[in-house]
């Protein structure tokens, strides 16, 4: 399978930051980066190579929240995903707001969900969830479900603690 000009261009220009690449089909490509490196890779995708910014979707799995930002190709017919992980038990990850407006919107539904901390996000308020809804519940994350893939009894205290003391100030 040939492999496409963006994914060889990211390569070559962040190779230090990829961890690994993925073709599900010949126009669906998948690229896991280090979290520290996507705000990078989004500018590079955006200003470079002319990518076209779809959505950014997230997931709490056993991992952390698995992060994707996909892009289109329009002239090549593809479809290029970033993807990248942010540890619990608070994830915290830099904002692309500023490089594409469009996701500012998209990152607050985020943070609503499942509790992920957009560094310099310029307006990171309450965008889904009522204003009545108590804080450090996020209900895309499994412990809301009473669910713990990926922390033990101990840890999944420790994230409650840490929650409350980040009330308390």
């Amino acid at each position: 399978m040939v492999e496409l000009t963006p994914i060889k261009k990211i390569k070559e220009n962040f190779p230090d930051k990829i961890e690994e690449t993925w073709q599900k089909s010949s126009r669906r490509t998948y690229v896991t980066v280090k979290k520290d490196a996507v705000k990078d890779i989004v500018s590079y995708l955006m200003k470079n190579l002319g990518a076209r910014f779809i959505i950014i979707t997230a997931l709490d799995t056993r991992k952390g929240i698995e992060m994707l930002y996909h892009f289109s190709f329009d002239q090549r017919g593809c479809i290029l995903s970033i993807r990248t992980f942010v540890p619990m038990p608070l994830p915290e990850i830099e904002s692309i707001a500023q490089i594409i407006s469009g996701a500012e919107y998209i990152e607050r539904e985020i943070h609503d969900l499942l509790g992920v901390n957009f560094k310099n996000h310029p307006n990171l308020k309450r965008f889904i969830l009522a204003d009545d809804w108590p804080e450090g519940l996020y209900p895309l994350r499994r412990e809301h479900k009473c669910q713990f893939p990926y922390r033990t009894v101990e840890e999944q205290n420790l994230f409650r603690q840490e929650i409350l003391k980040k009330e308390e100030q």
